[in-house]
């Protein structure tokens, strides 16, 4: 009975250990196992963010003159880059830093604002900026997701509030791959994604491609 007893704690602690672990615990360790097996280069061309940077492994391909470092882990908002910038930003000195995140914020809930996007953003910004003064930093703008039309005039107006502060700032880009996605009618181009509506295919990524590497060091 009290080895039946000692057996159920030890299982109680576990399960409690791995209750704490916030939000992508797991995504950061595969990040800091390959880093332990190959740490990347210094001045490296950083990529945070969501799932559209998660999914895009073979970004390298599409900038074979520049050193890509993809950083992205699926699901993630803004909150969870800024929890993770040691882990994800500051460790690998980079030359610059491109960033898509947001647009699971909005879709996280109804009540998410986009003022509440933009603040957090400026947050993430912020931090990034105090301890690198000069790197620049690129934000690519919320895409329309065919998947999430409802929160289109959402995104529209963080895009805009984030260009809008961005302008004020040095060594900033704003990429704006919204308009870029949408048809002569105003509506997404459902073809540059794949079944999900959410995520993009091959030809979504050349259009990302092409207004992006204009302005990578």
């Amino acid at each position: 009975m009290k080895k039946i007893l000692l057996i159920g704690l030890l299982l109680g602690f576990v399960v409690t250990a791995f209750a704490q672990h916030p939000p992508f615990y797991s995504d950061i360790q595969k990040f800091k196992k390959q880093d332990s097996l190959h740490f990347p280069k210094k001045k490296m061309i950083l990529f945070i963010g969501s799932s559209s940077f998660t999914k895009w492994t073979d970004v390298q391909e599409y900038f074979p003159g520049h050193h890509i470092l993809n950083r992205g882990f699926g699901g993630s908002t803004l909150p969870d880059l800024i929890r993770y910038a040691d882990d994800i930003i500051f460790p690998y000195q980079p030359k610059e830093i491109v960033i898509y995140c947001g647009e699971n914020d909005v879709a996280s809930s109804d009540t998410i604002t986009a003022e509440t996007v933009t603040n957090r953003f400026i947050t993430l910004f912020d931090i990034i900026r105090n301890r690198y003064p000069k790197i620049p930093i690129v934000y690519i703008a919320m895409k329309p997701s065919p998947s999430r039309e409802k929160f289109f005039p959402t995104m529209q107006t963080a895009n805009s509030n984030i260009q809008n502060f961005l302008s004020t700032k040095k060594r900033t880009a704003f990429i704006n791959i919204y308009p870029l996605m949408l048809d002569a009618e105003g509506k997404p181009r459902k073809e540059l994604f794949v079944q999900d509506m959410l995520h993009m295919n091959k030809d979504g990524y050349k259009i990302w491609q092409q207004a992006l590497e204009p302005y990578l060091k």
